[in-house]
């Protein structure tokens, strides 16, 4: 995938990303590990830090050594199992990612298995999110999203094998279309009848449809797309709060108020926090 493709793929879809992380642990397996032809409704990572063993995803056989981080997506016959007594020992991680319906990896492919160049580092991201993910603390849950995100940055980086595989459903391909619009017009009153006849739907049926391939409505999004430009040209621009909301076709009292109900910031707070 060329890095544009890439952009406008975590720009347009990953808005919606519903992330859960479900347990977190090391373990040093016991020679009896061991499960055949199962289709796990979690995604798991391994990270491989001794010993040998096999994974099966479909109908590949991987052999994981010390230093890879491997990769089993849901809903995918999978097998697992030792060859020997010197057993792997791996941090390894359940989690769920959703784009609304969709399994992420089911839009997302990536390869099984990442040969690490950095052990260190990871190995420190994995300590902290299992850190995180024991801790009592109320922002552990926060901690845990952003050091797992920090790992599945990581592995995206230092791959050149992913692909998106929208043709995976006519939805995506109409969302295309859909989302696309929506990125080029955000300065204009967008309507649902609007998006909805871009691609022959009802209107009813075309909300259904965008939040299950998004998971969010077509209003939320839109919203929050202009929210995401609007922190963008605050940051990046001298152009007064007024003006900015006029780029967004909005009056600037409904600018303001939906900005600090998006971000708890007041255009003119977030304006002065990024002078501080």
């Amino acid at each position: 995938m060329n890095e544009n493709s890439m952009k406008s793929f975590w720009k347009s879809y990953l808005t919606g990303l519903q992330l859960h992380v479900a347990v977190v642990e090391y373990t040093k397996v016991p020679r009896s590990w061991n499960d055949d032809n199962y289709t796990p409704d979690v995604n798991k990572l391994y990270y491989i830090q001794e010993g040998e063993g096999y994974i099966k995803i479909g109908n590949r056989t991987f052999y994981p050594k010390a230093g890879d981080l491997c990769l089993m997506p849901a809903d995918v016959t999978q097998s697992y199992g030792t060859i020997n007594e010197n057993t792997f020992g791996k941090y390894w991680c359940h989690f769920t990612a959703k784009l609304g319906n969709f399994n992420l990896f089911q839009v997302l492919e990536m390869p099984v298995i990442l040969t690490v160049t950095d052990h260190p580092l990871l190995k420190d991201k994995f300590d902290r999110l299992m850190y995180h993910y024991k801790s009592e603390e109320w922002t552990a849950d926060l901690h845990v999203q952003a050091t797992f995100l920090e790992i599945m940055a990581m592995f995206l980086e230092q791959t050149d094998r992913v692909t998106i595989n929208a043709p995976t459903t006519s939805s995506f391909e109409k969302m295309n279309v859909v989302l696309s619009y929506i990125e080029e017009h955000l300065s204009e009153n967008i309507s649902v009848d609007t998006l909805a006849q871009l691609v022959h739907f009802h209107p009813n049926y075309f909300i259904r449809m965008f939040k299950n391939t998004t998971g969010l409505s077509p209003i939320h999004y839109v919203n929050r797309k202009r929210m995401d430009k609007a922190r963008e040209m605050l940051t990046f621009t001298a152009l007064s709060i007024s003006a900015v909301a006029e780029a967004l076709g909005m009056d600037a009292t409904y600018f303001s108020r939906l900005f600090k109900e998006y971000t708890a910031l007041s255009p003119s707070e977030y304006r002065e926090l990024l002078l501080k």
